[in-house]
This record gives structure tokens, C-alpha cells and sequence, in this order.
């Protein structure tokens, strides 16, 4: 009985050994890259779950050890700010401030917080990303990638193509080729960002393009909606919301999502709220969100589509006005333009050009929108040139190449444009001039309203200057009405003595004060006050009466502008 159980004891004991030893064995293998890829995405899934309730993106380095031949901090100490030196001189943002921060550094995620439970195909196709630069600081371009790479599922990354614009040092993008995936191609002459990105895009291999500029940092889930969109229709051109990081200290802002691309006549872009109808039609704040124009920075596009639509305008220069030109393409040919919610981009919005434009910034834009408006914009463009009067008469090259393009592709006209992608850009009013109304050295005004609601005008001390008077006293010329806002000179009757309102605009209202419309006969001056603050009421024209003398003002006097306007109506 004591046999049997010492040797029950010595089996357990051989046993317990080899199992220990073979569970060591198994902890030390090497795991498959399948396996270890699976865990490792475990660990960061359950960090992101935990920050989340944060709103702060976790840091998760994707192939940290494969980075090890990039010498990050000899690439960032060769060109930081030095002691005494303006760190906003050479960027045009706070490049201390920007050195002081890690290439990794956490993000606020500033996405709704529904976002986060918006699913995305598994099988959604790889990008390749786009970044051109030109003596970019090192920290924000760094900033740039690794935020990319740190933040997007690598499946999703065929590459990330640098275009170094001929920077003054080619290690500013060499270097970053340790980096995995990332690329770097040089020109060998300055080109501009236009040109710029059509090589990038030449040499990319994915059936996606990513355009992003050089100073930027990429949002959680930044990628995913925007592939997702254009999967499902390649025709779309997406663009995230663009987050702001202050050109000062770098701090990262969310911004609002409820904004969309705008321009006026002169195309200069801004952002607009979206249309009321609009914005209440969108019950789900994950909706892509449609857009006239996109600001051009940040969007996604497919590669066949991008080349199918003629790439970009090449004989632009540098920078400015090839948002306007791809967006009216896009649009007026076919395809749709969209701002994707649940992706945001945060991106350094600075207040000056960093660099030189050889022919100047003001012509390089004016020569680029100008290619814009004479191509796309018909006899709409005509707006183009009143809103922009610089432009005239200044060479823009030939653009027959491009107005062959259009018509290939059976593009539609620029009035479709306006009638169903922005129908709230309004057509200008004719011989539209601010400016104000004087007599001696009181001004015309408005003033309070009467007792039906009008507003009443009236005399008061000039303020101001003529092009900077108060709203009260600044008056646009239109033909045929004078307005202010929203609201034009009107008469209560036409007797003598009748009282000059300002009433809603409406041109086929006789009693509205024109530039000497026939209705006015034989009282065309119109207005008539004896002293200041007093309302100013209907008399007869007289050319003797110093109280019926008024003058017009806008960038230089008109002289006897309401006289000559008389003169002509009176005379025989």
C-alpha cells in the first residue's frame, strides 16, 4: 500500500514539472502575427472603450518596434526654434509651442457622441494618403503622420505619399521614409500645391486618394466614414469637418457641426450655416451634410473618378482658388460633394501665407479664380468681375484645354449650379454702390420707427467715413431704388410734404424713391430738411434751393449726384 502510494506521489510530482515546464514553453513561443495582431487590437479596443468616456483618443502606436530606425529626436533637434528668434516668422504659427508638444500627443475626440456607435464595412478599401508640403516645420509635419498612423487601422493605409514642393532641405521629407509606408517624393523645382498633388496622385497606387495638408492632426474613426461614402458611391467627393488648432498654442477645438462651404462673387470661400431646411430635415447628427464647395485641405476622392474628371486645373499656380474649380466640376458633372460628420481633422488655420508666391498672392489667386469663373461660371462670370474688378484685363493663360474637358463630359451649366446645389447665392442687384447721402454736414439716416411699424429717415451729424459711415447712414445705390439692408427710401404718398420712410424693397412700388424714376416727375430730389434731427419729408425739385442740394459719396464724391439726376429728369 505505501508501493502504490509513493509512487501515485512520484507520478503527480513528473507530471506537475512537465506541465510547468511545457506552460513556460508555450508562453515564451513566438506568436503568430495573426495572433499577436488580434490581442494586441483587444488591448487598444479596450483602452479606446475606457477613454472614451473621456472623449479622449487613446495613444495606440501602431509598429513602434518597426520605427526604431527613425531617429525621431535628431530629426526634430536640428531645426527647432532657437533662443531669441520670433517662433512665428518663419510658419506664421507658434513653432515653439509646436516643438514643446509630442508627436503623439492625445486629442480631445470631438466627435457627437454618436458616432461612436456608427458601424463601417469590414471590407472597406485602403487609401493612399497625399501630403504636400513646402518648409513645413518639422514638428507639425511629424505631427501629421504619426497622427495618421496612430489613429487609422493600417489595413486602410496602402501609403503616405509626401511631396516635398522643393523645400530648402530634401531631410525634411527623406528622412521620414524610415517611417513605414511612408514615401517621399521631391520636385525638382518649386511647383505649388496644385501641381503638387496631381504628381502625388500619378504615382499612388490605391484606388483611393486622400488629400491632406501638412499641419494637421487626425481625429478617432477619422477614415472609416469618410472610405464608407465613397464605397458606396464613387462618384462623392468627402471632406471631414475641420477642427481648429490654434495657431498659438496649439490647443485643439472642436468646431461647429452645423457649418458647410460658402463663397460670394468674388470667390473668396467662408463657412455658413447650413439652410434652415436643410438643417431641419437632418434628424440623425451622423448625416453627411451637402456641401456647395469644399475648402479643399482635407477630402477624399476615388482615383479613377478624380482622373475622370480631368485631375486638377494644372496651369494654376501655387495655391487658392482650385477649391472653387474642382467643386463646380464636381457638381456641374456628375458627382456630389458632401461633408462627412463623424470624421474630423483638426488643422492649423494661420492668418499669413509662410511663403513666397513668385508673382505675388494677390495676382496667383486672381489668376486662378479668374481660369475658374471663364471656364465654369458662363455669363455668370460677368458677377465674378464686378465682386473682383482687379481681374479685369489680367492674363490668366489659355484655358481651351479645359473648356474641351467640360464639354467631353457633358457637364451641366453653371445655372443648374445655382438652382440646385446654391440656390442662396443670390444673383447682385445692378449698379449696386454703398456709400451715404449728404447735405452740407448732416447725413441721411434712418431713425426710429412710426406708428405703422416704418422706419422713419431724418437728418443727423455725419459719422464716421464714407467708407466706413454707421449702418444707420450707409445707403446703397441700386437701380432703380436707394435700400438700406433689407429695406428701401419710400414715400407715404405722393403729395408735398409726404414723409420719407424706409419700407420693405419692392421695385414695382411706385412710391419707392428711385434714381429719378418717371413716377417721380417733377419732385426727383425728393428730400428736403431745414435743420438737423428733424424728419426729412417729400417737396417739390427745385434747382435754386440750397435745402434740395444733395450730394452722394462712395470711394470718391459723385458730385451733384441727386442734382444731375434731377437736371436729367426736368430738362426738355
Amino acid at each position: 500500500m505505501r508501493r502504490i502510494r509513493a509512487n501515485a506521489i512520484a507520478i503527480l510530482t513528473v507530471a506537475w514539472i512537465l506541465g510547468t515546464f511545457y506552460y513556460l514553453w508555450q508562453d515564451n513561443k513566438p506568436r503568430s502575427a495573426a495572433a499577436g495582431s488580434a490581442r494586441s487590437g483587444q488591448r487598444a479596443a479596450g483602452r479606446l472603450e475606457l477613454r472614451r468616456e473621456e472623449r479622449t483618443i487613446p495613444l495606440v502606436v501602431r509598429e513602434k518596434n518597426s520605427r526604431r530606425g527613425f531617429d525621431e529626436k535628431a530629426y526634430l533637434s536640428s531645426k527647432l526654434v532657437k533662443a531669441g528668434e520670433d517662433p512665428y516668422r518663419q510658419h506664421a504659427f507658434n513653432q515653439l509651442e509646436s516643438d514643446k508638444l509630442s508627436s503623439d500627443r492625445p486629442i480631445r475626440d470631438t466627435r457627437h457622441y454618436r458616432c461612436t456607435s456608427v458601424r463601417y464595412d469590414t471590407d472597406l478599401p485602403a487609401t493612399s494618403l497625399i501630403i504636400t508640403f513646402h518648409n513645413e516645420a518639422r514638428s507639425t509635419l511629424l505631427r501629421t503622420v504619426k497622427s495618421v498612423l496612430n489613429r487609422t487601422p493600417p489595413s486602410l493605409i496602402q501609403e503616405i505619399i509626401l511631396v516635398d514642393d522643393f523645400s530648402s532641405d530634401p531631410e525634411d521629407c527623406q528622412l521620414l521614409t524610415k517611417i513605414p509606408k511612408v514615401k517621399c517624393l521631391r520636385n525638382t523645382r518649386r511647383e505649388g500645391l496644385i501641381r503638387s498633388r496631381v504628381q502625388g496622385a500619378e504615382v499612388a497606387t490605391a484606388d483611393i486618394l486622400t488629400f491632406l495638408d501638412s499641419h494637421c492632426e487626425v481625429n478617432s474613426e477619422w477614415l472609416q466614414p469618410m472610405l464608407q461614402r465613397v464605397k458606396e458611391d464613387y462618384t462623392r467627393v468627402v471632406s471631414p469637418i475641420i477642427d481648429v488648432i490654434s495657431l498659438d498654442n496649439f490647443a485643439y477645438l472642436a468646431a461647429s457641426a452645423d457649418l458647410r462651404g460658402g463663397f460670394d462673387w468674388s470667390l473668396h470661400f467662408k463657412w455658413e450655416q447650413i439652410p434652415i431646411e436643410q438643417k431641419m430635415s437632418r434628424t440623425d447628427p451622423t448625416q453627411s451634410i451637402r456641401t456647395p464647395v469644399i475648402a479643399g485641405g482635407i477630402f477624399v476622392i476615388d482615383k479613377s473618378w478624380f482622373n475622370h474628371l480631368g485631375k486638377y486645373d494644372t496651369q494654376m499656380d501655387i495655391w487658392g482658388g482650385e477649391n472653387f474649380e474642382l467643386s463646380f466640376r464636381v457638381w456641374m458633372c456628375g458627382g456630389s460633394l458632401e461633408i462627412v460628420p463623424c470624421s474630423r481633422v483638426g488643422h492649423v488655420f494661420r492668418k499669413r501665407h509662410p511663403y513666397d508666391f513668385p508673382e505675388g498672392n494677390a495676382l496667383t489667386y486672381i489668376k486662378n479664380t479668374k481660369r475658374t469663373a471663364e471656364v465654369w461660371m458662363d455669363e455668370y462670370k460677368q458677377y465674378y468681375y464686378e465682386a473682383r474688378p482687379s481681374a479685369v484685363g489680367k492674363s490668366f493663360g489659355s484655358v481651351a484645354d479645359r473648356v474641351e474637358q467640360r464639354r467631353k463630359l457633358n457637364c451641366k451649366s453653371f445655372q443648374w449650379y445655382l438652382e440646385n446645389v446654391y440656390p442662396e447665392l443670390k444673383i447682385p442687384e445692378k449698379e449696386l454702390i454703398p456709400g451715404i447721402i449728404k447735405q452740407g454736414g448732416n447725413c441721411l439716416e434712418s431713425r426710429a420707427q412710426d406708428t405703422t411699424g416704418n422706419t422713419l429717415a431724418g437728418m443727423g451729424n455725419c459719422k464716421g467715413t464714407v467708407n466706413n459711415p454707421p449702418v444707420t447712414q450707409e445707403w446703397v445705390f441700386s437701380d432703380p431704388l436707394i435700400r438700406q439692408q433689407d429695406k428701401c427710401l419710400s414715400i407715404t404718398s405722393f403729395s408735398t410734404g409726404s414723409q420719407i420712410t424706409l419700407e420693405a424693397c419692392n421695385q414695382k412700388d411706385g412710391r419707392q424713391v428711385g434714381n429719378c424714376a418717371p413716377v417721380f416727375n417733377p419732385f426727383i430730389a425728393t428730400y428736403h430738411a431745414t435743420c438737423q434731427h428733424i424728419p426729412v419729408f417729400l417737396h417739390q425739385c427745385s434747382l435754386q434751393g440750397l435745402a434740395h442740394l444733395w450730394k452722394a459719396y462712395v470711394d470718391f464724391p459723385l458730385e451733384g449726384w441727386l442734382m444731375q439726376k434731377c437736371r436729367e429728369e426736368l430738362s426738355p
